[in-house]
């Protein structure tokens, strides 16, 4: 169904349309899902790509594809490119959104969920404690998000 709607969209839209943008990252989303990081990664890069032509310089639709780039290089036991992508997208919410977003304790997860990985616990659990912060002021306290940090926290 994207494939079709990417298929629409590059014949009645101008080709750095953000809607083709949204629609490559959504593909880059199946593929991650399904496990298949390099066609992910292909499609979040043709979105990215449209984007940083499409869209002011800190947008936050930017941020969003450099943190599932990251997902897909974390996935990938690409740990450092992961990062990079991360604290990209991190740099630009900083800018672009309000302190306490939730979408930057998510991204401070992110951050943490690559340190864990690396086995680097303390910076791991320095990223956790940042992204719980902003969790307990910005959600609900019974949301779901505080109980994954938590959860995150606890393994490390």
């Amino acid at each position: 169904s994207y494939e079709k709607s990417l298929e629409i969209k590059l014949i009645s839209l101008p080709p750095n349309h953000p809607d083709i943008a949204a629609t490559y990252n959504n593909i880059g989303s199946v593929f991650r899902n399904q496990g298949d990081y390099e066609k992910a990664l292909k499609s979040y890069e043709k979105s990215l790509e449209i984007k940083l032509i499409s869209l002011p310089p800190n947008h936050p639709g930017i941020a969003t594809t450099y943190n599932n780039i990251g997902l897909v290089y974390d996935n990938q036991g690409d740990y450092e490119k992961a990062l990079k992508s991360h604290e990209k997208s991190l740099e630009i919410k900083l800018i672009s959104l309000p302190p306490n977003h939730p979408d930057i304790a998510t991204t401070y997860n992110n951050i943490g969920l690559v340190y864990d990985n690396q086995g680097d616990y303390e910076k791991a659990l320095k990223s956790y404690e940042k992204s719980l912060e902003i969790e307990l002021i910005s959600l609900p306290p019974n949301h779901p998000d505080i109980a994954a940090t938590y959860n995150n926290i606890g393994e490390v």
